[in-house]
């Protein structure tokens, strides 16, 4: 797939040094057609599976296949309208493949995903995977994590320092898959983006093992293809506990 003039796109996803499978899933879409795409803009999304390693693997396939389906199929324009669609339709779909699977019941996974439409973003989001902004000047978290250190932190029970590193950040307060109802985080409004602007979608393999300085100075300076690698290497170099996937898309 081609991809128009105006952003700077790479993934790039890691097994990690501890884990035999690969449970992260991830996509980039651009409609074919320029007065969809006018519409629709670009697509982006990252997703974390959880459940052992077949479920873990399904379920953010499944997530990552459904709402690029869901976005790309749907006559609605709204990009926002778009979005939460697809991931309803990622958690129903995951909760019919573990029932018709009975090994893989507790498979659900994070999701994050972004639109761009000229010059403005769209997310939705559940889970702790994470949607960064960075620029020379700034890195701004856009998400929040759905965890049970993330609703410490948000109470004022510890700090954001201290929950980098707390033992239990891993344990989830809410995913595709899980539960009947699911909850989407999203911005009230679009977001306006300017050249310059680096957009990282990355799982907690990448984000447990950096600082906001370390991605700020990957990303600012090098292609979005060397800071993928750069970001990759040094979560590997801490240990990479985990598998690590980010994207990394610049507006030009």
């Amino acid at each position: 797939m081609s991809i128009r003039p105006g952003i700077e796109v790479a993934s790039l996803s890691d097994l990690g040094c501890q884990r035999e499978n690969n449970e992260d899933s991830y996509s980039y879409w651009e409609p074919a057609d320029d007065a969809e795409f006018a519409q629709k803009g670009r697509l982006a999304v990252v997703a974390d599976g959880m459940g052992g390693h077949e479920g873990g693997q399904e379920a953010s396939r499944l997530a990552v296949e459904a709402i690029q389906e869901t976005y790309a199929g749907t006559s609605t324009t709204d990009p926002q309208t778009l979005l939460t669609a697809g991931f309803i339709e990622a958690h129903q779909r995951i909760q019919r493949y573990a029932a018709d699977h009975p090994t893989l019941r507790g498979m659900g996974t994070t999701a994050t995903a972004v639109v761009i439409v000229a010059d403005r973003l769209y997310y939705a989001h559940i889970g702790d995977s994470r949607l960064y902004r960075v620029t020379q000047g700034e890195v701004a978290r856009l998400t929040h994590d759905h965890s049970y250190v993330g609703r410490l932190v948000d109470s004022g029970v510890i700090t954001p320092e201290e929950a980098e590193a707390h033992p239990q950040r891993n344990i989830l307060t809410a995913a595709l898959g899980a539960g009947a109802e699911v909850a989407v985080e999203a911005p009230e409004l679009p977001i306006p983006l300017q050249a310059g602007d680096n957009l990282v979608l990355c799982t907690d393999g990448l984000w447990g093992q950096i600082t906001d300085q370390e991605l700020q100075r990957a990303v600012v300076p090098n292609s979005a293809a060397t800071a993928c690698r750069a970001l990759v290497n040094l979560a590997r170099e801490r240990g990479g506990p985990d598998n690590i996937t980010v994207q990394v898309l610049r507006m030009t």
